[in-house]
């Protein structure tokens, strides 16, 4: 039987897991087996960039700190070599990056499954999370959005007055003064 020592330093280690993964928006588990050392530097490196947190954890401990959490939905993939990687303000940060590499090296990396703000998915969900682009990307996309119809009606010369607002407030120079000809 396990020495207590040992068994308070577990139990310590399984408080300090499910805490972390509490505190994170979002995880994904992932199969890791055959990865090559360069490859993980690479990972691991893209997966620093993101600000996702990366790490190799026991299946056993794993399974604790899911208990804790009150998450059951991940036993049946907590088997072989598994790791989680983390974001604390990214949803869909983790499954980006790893989407993207698992696809690239499907002979030995492999998604099992993840989690966003208490929804737990499979690794088809996973991987269809991957495919979702980043916050910043879609705020830029919303932006050019509104923008565009925007633009093209000033340069139209629809929405202009000789007190254009929107001349002021966006920086577009001239487009009354052309409208006034």
């Amino acid at each position: 039987m396990a020495s207590e020592k040992i068994l308070e330093s577990k139990k310590a280690k399984v408080a300090a897991l499910t805490e972390m993964l509490q505190d994170s928006v979002s995880f994904v588990l992932v199969d890791y087996k055959g990865i090559s050392v360069e490859d993980d530097t690479k990972l691991r490196k893209e997966l620093r960039e993101a600000g996702v947190h990366y790490v190799v954890e026991k299946n056993s401990m794993l399974r604790f700190a899911f208990k804790n959490m009150g998450i059951d939905a991940f036993d049946e993939v907590l088997h072989g070599t598994t790791a989680v990687a983390l974001s604390k303000d990214d949803q869909t940060a983790p499954a980006r990056v790893l989407g993207k590499f698992a696809a690239d090296h499907e002979d030995f990396f492999n998604l099992k499954a993840g989690y966003v703000e208490g929804v737990a998915y499979d690794a088809s969900g996973v991987e269809k999370l991957s495919k979702i682009p980043s916050k910043e990307v879609l705020l830029a996309q919303l932006v050019g959005s509104l923008q565009g119809p925007i633009l093209r009606k000033l340069r139209e010369g629809v929405i202009c007055t000789k007190e254009c607002v929107i001349c002021q407030h966006t920086g577009i120079l001239g487009c009354c003064e052309q409208n006034e000809q």
